[in-house]
């Protein structure tokens, strides 16, 4: 059921990905959450970085998103919540 389940959320990923309206990307990400969440299947790493933790919108750099990259970390800050996410480069 896994399999099954990660192709849905990454093919969500991808559809969110080339929508222009983000009403429906945020759809997209919302169902892919759910699909998550029932299945106990965990959403990958850099899937995660697309969407907002907080209000759960599909973060279009440039758009709804700003990102800031410095030598210790990668930060992005949602413009529709202003939620922040501090992500490590891992040096």
């Amino acid at each position: 059921m896994t399999d099954i389940s990660s192709e849905r959320i990454n093919r969500l990923f991808e559809l969110a990905e080339e929508r222009e309206e983000n009403e429906l990307a945020d759809r997209y990400v919302e169902l892919a959450i759910k699909i998550s969440m029932k299945t106990e299947t965990p959403i990958p790493s850099d899937l995660k970085k697309r969407f907002c933790s907080n209000c759960k919108s599909f973060l279009t750099p440039g758009d709804n998103c700003e990102v800031r990259v410095n030598s210790k970390n990668t930060v992005y800050r949602c413009l529709e919540c202003g939620n922040v996410e501090r992500y490590g480069t891992g040096k």
